[in-house]
C-alpha cells in the first residue's frame, strides 16, 4: 500500500478536555492522534463510499492527472 501524501491541513476544534484524553489514549497505544485520525477518515470514507480508501484514493488522483493533462481551451 503506497505512502499517502501528506500535504493537506485539516484544522478542527475540540474541547479541551476531549483532546487531552485522546491524546493519553493514544500514547497508551504508541501511536500519534494524526494516525487515529487519518484511520478514522479511511474507515468513514469506506464505510460512506462501500469503496475501500485506496479505490477512491486512486480514483481521485486519476480524475486529476486526467484534468492537468486535459488541454485548456483559449
Amino acid at each position: 500500500m503506497p505512502t499517502e501524501n501528506r500535504t493537506a491541513r485539516l484544522t478542527i476544534l475540540i474541547d479541551p478536555r476531549k483532546k487531552a484524553v485522546f491524546e493519553r489514549l493514544c500514547a497508551g497505544e504508541d501511536t500519534t492522534p494524526s494516525q487515529v485520525v487519518r484511520q478514522l477518515i479511511r474507515d468513514y470514507i469506506e464505510q460512506k463510499s462501500g469503496h475501500s480508501w485506496q479505490s477512491e484514493y486512486n480514483l481521485t488522483a486519476e480524475k486529476s492527472a486526467a484534468a492537468a493533462r486535459k488541454p485548456r481551451a483559449r
